[in-house]
């Protein structure tokens, strides 16, 4: 998937399955348009708190444990509400997750550390840039649970894939048959463009392979 598809294909795809409200909001945007994300969703569920604990209180508890377990190709998953109220991610959690073999992160909260982050080329998706520190804020209350991340249902085991496109969440239970339809889908597309280079009218290619 990270060497040869893109979110668009993907959308097309899982629109023609019947699934057509898989991609998160444009305001979800890459770190670096450069990267590509590809791995299994491991979420973490937060809530709005109005508090700085005191300090006998670990605040950050489920968010390390599950940092900690991230494995090869595990994308963290803040569900953060969109309140905007939280940077839940930054340079130290994608440093620690990268070191486990993750393959990036998304959240619908903010995003800070910024420099760190690119700087390590670790794949981030976030609603938003800014230095909020979740203490006091927010709290992570579940991890490995179905959220709802920027509107979009995702449970773990869900499939994430984000480009400069966007983000496009894959229902685990029709990952495979997403990947076999999206491998056709862009032959076609291959010989859609093929079609075109060679001097053919758009109307006639797309006659032919119903492909745009």
């Amino acid at each position: 998937m990270r060497a040869h598809f893109f979110t668009a294909l993907i959308s097309d795809v899982l629109d023609g399955l019947g699934y057509m409200k898989q991609a998160l909001p444009p305001h979800i945007r890459p770190l670096d348009e450069n990267l590509t994300m590809v791995g299994r969703a491991r979420t973490m569920l937060y809530v709005d708190v109005y508090e700085r604990p005191g300090d006998d209180y670990n605040p950050y508890e489920l968010e390390i444990d599950l940092v900690d377990s991230l494995g090869k190709d595990d994308v963290a998953v803040c569900a953060c509400g969109g309140t905007g109220r939280i940077a839940p991610w930054g340079g130290l959690l994608s440093t620690a997750s990268q070191l486990n073999g993750a393959a990036g992160a998304l959240m619908d909260g903010l995003v800070r550390d910024v420099r760190d982050i690119r700087e390590l080329k670790f794949p981030v998706f976030a609603g938003g840039i800014g230095p909020l520190d979740s203490k006091g804020r927010g709290q992570v209350i579940a991890i490995d649970v179905p959220v709802e991340c920027a509107g979009v249902l995702i449970r773990p085991g869900d499939i994430l894939f984000g480009d400069v496109d966007g983000l496009i969440v894959i229902p685990q239970a029709i990952e495979a048959e997403v990947a076999a339809a999206a491998h056709e889908k862009l032959k076609g597309e291959h010989d859609t463009r093929s079609a075109l280079m060679a001097g053919r009218k758009l109307a006639d290619v797309y006659k032919e392979y119903g492909i745009l």
